[in-house]
Parts: structure tokens; sequence; C-alpha cells
């Protein structure tokens, strides 16, 4: 029987996506309305300095009008002259967009609700009023010289047609980009699909999508919609946010760059530094196994999947990890077989027959039933018990 020459692996690069594709990365706002962190304004400026050093070309740098300290840090991030545009969120209030224009950012993010749940529960206005304050707003931001982008909230519980109509309205009034918000993260990338492409039909403007992860659908939603004609996503590092987080910007790349085969330009070897530096400014530990830049996706333990990444790491990897700016690790544990003791005896030129390597093979294993991992420190005192030679070398955890 003939096969195809196509594979799974492949055929995703077949998707039709939009000649252009935006990251607008949200980390500094919608990132730190994460429970219980906060970001310094030294840390934003940090962090909005290597987003751009790494070519992500938008970054929304805040919300001025929420603080005194906000307004003075996205301010502080557009003196910089990154080469990203800095983006602001608002409200369409007045207030806030005074607040975004004395920041002198790029493109507000200006944004109403519009699912009935909100409007009556939320705004108390009713839908007439919330297109009155639509019209209002935008020509009040498009008066004070701003560039708006227009973004629903809780687009994917609102009315189709009173959607369509918001819309119609922020592009009459000039918005630039139109957003469509997954407030809870409820749609699924079917429903997510449908959405873009309704509103894409009935529209002629740009549009983006705002995603959130509640159901674990977030990037799954994100390459739905660029399939379906969106041209600009909201991300975070590391899937950063609030309740369940965003659209994280590396696992969007890498889909896109390795997957689609839609480089965006960005220097994903940076992703592991940049991760580092968002969890450590908000004084928590990466997730080992966060795809990309945990430690665990290019940690091997397991005998026979050792024993192939020895041979071709491609094996058990699909990239590897120095594009990310991540490194592999052989690790010894209950699952550990002879190729990664062979292949350290080898390192160090310690020679031992096959008896011994099995030996020392089963007191690895036995030491990781009793506590997990094995260190490097554990393995070499275990050879020298089995071998009974004096190493020479380090025997150091280096890796």
């Amino acid at each position: 029987m003939e096969f195809s020459a196509v594979s799974p692996y492949n055929v995703a690069a077949r998707a039709p996506l939009p000649d252009k594709i935006t990251i607008y990365d949200s980390t500094l706002r919608d990132g730190e309305q994460m429970p219980g962190i906060r970001f310094t304004p030294e840390q934003k400026i940090a962090i909005a300095t290597k987003l751009s050093e790494m070519g992500v070309p938008q970054i929304e740098a805040g919300f001025p009008a929420s603080s005194d300290q906000d307004r003075r840090a996205v301010k502080m991030i557009t003196d910089l002259g990154l080469k990203s545009e800095i983006l602001a969120l608002s409200r369409t209030m007045s207030a806030d967009i005074d607040a975004a224009a004395e920041c002198e950012v790029d493109l507000i993010l200006m944004f109403i609700c519009t699912s009935d749940l909100h409007m009556q529960y939320k705004l108390k206005m009713t839908p007439e009023e919330v297109l009155s304050r639509v019209e209002t707003s935008l020509d009040y931001a498009h008066a004070r010289g701003l560039k708006v982008a227009f973004s629903s909230e809780d687009s994917t519980r609102s009315n189709l047609m009173f959607l369509i109509d918001v819309y119609h309205t922020a592009e009459r009034c000039g918005a630039s980009r139109l957003g469509i918000t997954d407030t809870v993260g409820c749609a699924n990338p079917e429903a997510i699909h449908y959405l873009v492409n309704k509103v894409k039909e009935n529209t002629k403007t740009p549009l983006s999508v705002h995603l959130h992860n509640d159901f674990g659908f977030a990037l799954a939603n994100s390459i739905s919609s660029l399939e379906a004609g969106a041209e600009a996503v909201t991300t975070t590092v590391g899937g950063i946010g609030e309740r369940a987080g965003n659209v994280p910007l590396e696992q969007l790349v890498m889909a896109l760059k390795h997957l689609y085969k839609r480089d965006l330009g960005i220097k994903t070897e940076g992703f592991r530094a940049l991760a580092t530096l968002v969890f450590d400014s908000i004084n928590m530990t990466i997730p080992p196994n966060q795809p990309w830049v945990g430690l665990n996706p290019f940690s091997h333990e397991s005998g026979i999947h050792v024993a192939a990444i020895l041979n071709n790491p491609m094996t058990y990897e699909s990239v590897n990890p120095e594009q990310v700016g991540n490194r592999r690790r052989l690790l010894f544990g209950k699952h550990s077989g002879t190729a990664l003791v062979k292949s350290r005896l080898a390192e160090k030129k310690v020679i031992a027959d096959q008896e011994q390597i099995c030996d020392i093979v089963r007191a690895i294993k036995k030491a990781g039933e009793d506590h997990g991992r094995v260190s490097d420190e554990e393995f070499w005192a275990i050879v020298q018990k089995v071998v009974a030679s004096e190493l020479k070398g380090p025997a150091r955890d280096t890796r």
C-alpha cells in the first residue's frame, strides 16, 4: 500500500493564514491582572525592552487610567523610544482617553461591553446607549489625535447582530482595528472561527482577537481565529493573566513558525530568558512542564528515550532547545537505562564492564524509586562504589 507524503505534522502548513500577522503582547497589562501579582515600573521597563529587542511588534504597556503608577510606567515606556509600538488600554470614557493621550502612546485599545449580561449588570446601559458611547468616545479620541483600535468585551456571549452593529459604528467612526474578545474563555475553536468569519464578512477593517484560556482553548482559538481571517492576536509571556490566563506568546509564535511555516520575525532564542525575567518579577517559578520555556520539555529520563536522544535528538524533540534559549537535560532516575550511564562514563574515560554497568543502573533505579531524580553527585558516588576507582574531574551537577 502506498501512503501520501503528506503527514499530520506538515499538513498544517497548508492552512490559509493572513499575509501579515501582528502579535500585540499584553504581559504588562492583562498579565499583571493575574491575581496577586504586580510589576514595578522598573520591571515593566525591563520587560518592555526585552519584548522590543526580540521583535514583538506591539506592546500593551498598561492601563493608564487605573492608577498614577501605571500612568507613569506607561509614559516611561513610551519615552524609551523602543522599536515596538506602545499600546494602552482605555474604556469609552474621556478620562481614560485623556490619560492614554498624556502617555503619548501609539495606539489606544478602547473597549466596551456588548453582551446582554454585561450591559445589564455591569454597565447598566441599553444597547442604544452603548452604540452612542462608542461613537462619542471614538470621536473624542480622534479629536485628541489618537489612533484607536476598538474592541467589544464579552464578544463571544454577545448577540451577533448587535455586535456587528457596534463594529459598524466603530468602523464608521474611524477605528483602525476591530477586536473580538473571548472574555471568559468560553468559545471553542469552531465557535471562534464562526464568529471571526461572520464579523469579517460584514466589516472591512482588520480584525484582532483577545482570548482567555478558561477551557484551555486559548492557543487553539488563536490559530482558528487567524484561519478565519483575524490579523492580530493578544498574547502574554507564559500565558499569565486573569483567571486561567491568555494565549502564551512563545507557544503561538513557535506554532506559527514550525507548524504553519509562518516566521513572524520574533527572535525565539530569547524566549527562555524572557520567561525567566517575567516569572522572577512576579516571584513565581516557571511551571516545569510549560511548553518551550519550562525545564521539562527538553529533559529526558526514560532509558528508551535517552538512548534514542543520544543517537538523534529529533527522535523525542521536534525543535532544538537552543531555538528557544533552553537546553537539553539527560537525567538519572528510576526510568534510567544503560545508554546514559555508558555515555557519562565515556565522557570521564571511566572503564566499566557490562556487569558493573548493570549494577550502576540498578543502583540508580533504586535511588530514583526512593527519592526521584538522581543528581550527578549521587551518580558518581554510585559509580565510585561499584567500580571502586578514583575518579578525577568535577563530580558536580553541572547539567
